[in-house]
């Protein structure tokens, strides 16, 4: 085993830090107030060809690993972008993981190099109002005459969607009565976000408003043929493949984010005297930020752990889905933290540690809920019957 980053690796680290120090906690904070995208970030991300870490090198991208991705979400999180920052670009990364593996060359070579020189920006609709996790059961149809389909139906909790210009959308082709299994009947499109055909309503939230949720009312959009991606019907199966990075990346945010919160605790702390000593002379201040190093270390380890399996070809969904459960964890008791040992000036926002601990709810709910991980881990690795 090797623990150390490649040399590759830390140049990535240090370029991605870089950019990120043109960025400073005052950008993140009035994007923060105003719920203005990032465009400039973004900008700068693309600007040095990062959009396409993990994308094939044929159409512009780096070719590289989930591994190489998540040192970057994470090196983003830790600068105090947080998931402002990670999640203006996270979703070129997983997001688009069916169109690598599973387009046709006419559709990478067309849709891959504009996402990845920041010209397009997607958005991912495939949470619904009324499924939530139970993705099987979505009922957004898509329906064909002749060469194209017809769709309708709504999305919800889909980020960037008030500034995206593609969708990764997931409907429904075939009833669900007339299908053996029912993830079958399932169709995935890459497709332009129609805005005269779909009316995208924010969702104003507790944290991350720079980066905007939305509900979505699709009513007969029409994408071509050519914008279906696989095999009707295999949807599901396709987007599977996006599974687990989507968890790699978000438990390396949130060991980022937990990391800067717990950065900026340490300082304050060796900073703030009273009675005439800095506080971090005192153990009950000590001790929970000690702990909150291990609980990061160790939720550090198990990410990359899961990013090396993925990356060698092996199964990695139980190590995935712990990674995302145990850093979405850590980070939050690490931002808890954070705020606690700032006392009153923790809620101040010139501080900026009540946007992580606003941010820190995010790796906790999404992209599946700590109660369906534990579901997964005692079913999968335990051997435990299947409890709903």
């Amino acid at each position: 085993m090797n623990f150390e980053l490649s040399d590759e690796q830390a140049a990535i680290k240090e370029a991605i830090k870089r950019i990120c120090n043109r960025f400073n906690d005052n950008y993140w904070k009035e994007k923060d107030l105003t719920g203005q995208f990032p465009f400039e970030f973004h900008e700068a991300i693309s600007n040095d060809g990062w959009l396409g870490i993990a994308m094939p090198e044929e159409f512009g991208g780096s070719g590289l690993g989930i591994t190489d991705a998540a040192l970057m979400m994470e090196t983003i999180s830790a600068s105090g972008a947080g998931f402002s920052g990670a999640s203006a670009i996270h979703m070129n990364i997983f997001g688009l993981n069916p169109v690598v593996v599973y387009a046709n060359s006419e559709q990478k070579k067309r849709w891959l190099p504009p996402l990845i020189a920041g010209q397009d920006l997607a958005c991912f609709g495939v949470t619904e109002p009324n499924t939530g996790l139970n993705t099987a059961h979505l009922k957004t149809k898509a329906r064909r005459v002749n060469d194209e389909y017809i769709v309708s139906g709504q999305k919800i909790w889909i980020s960037t969607a008030q500034v995206a210009t593609k969708i990764l959308l997931l409907a429904r082709t075939a009833p669900i009565e007339d299908t053996a299994n029912p993830i079958d009947g399932l169709t995935l499109f890459y497709t332009d976000v129609d805005r005269k055909k779909m009316s995208i309503h924010e969702i104003e939230k507790m944290g991350r408003k720079a980066v905007d949720s939305n509900q979505i009312f699709i009513d007969d959009l029409r994408i071509p043929l050519c914008d279906r991606i696989g095999e009707e019907g295999k949807g599901f199966r396709y987007i599977l493949d996006s599974l687990n990075p989507e968890r790699i990346l978000v438990a390396a945010e949130a060991v980022g984010l937990g990391q800067i919160a717990l950065d900026k605790a340490v300082k304050y702390a060796g900073e703030r005297i009273v009675f005439n000593r800095p506080i971090g002379k005192n153990q009950s201040i000590q001790h929970p930020l000690a702990l909150r190093w291990i609980e990061l270390e160790a939720a550090r380890l198990l990410t990359y752990k899961a990013a090396s399996l993925y990356d060698l070809g092996k199964p990695c969904g139980a190590e995935s889905n712990a990674a995302k459960y145990f850093a979405g964890e850590a980070g939050f008791k690490a931002c808890e933290t954070s705020i606690l040992t700032h006392g009153g000036m923790g809620y101040a926002k010139e501080f900026h540690v009540e946007r992580y601990f606003r941010e820190s709810m995010i790796p906790r709910i999404v992209p599946v809920s700590s109660q369906l991980i534990l579901c997964f881990i005692a079913e999968r690795v335990l051997g435990m019957p299947k409890s709903y």
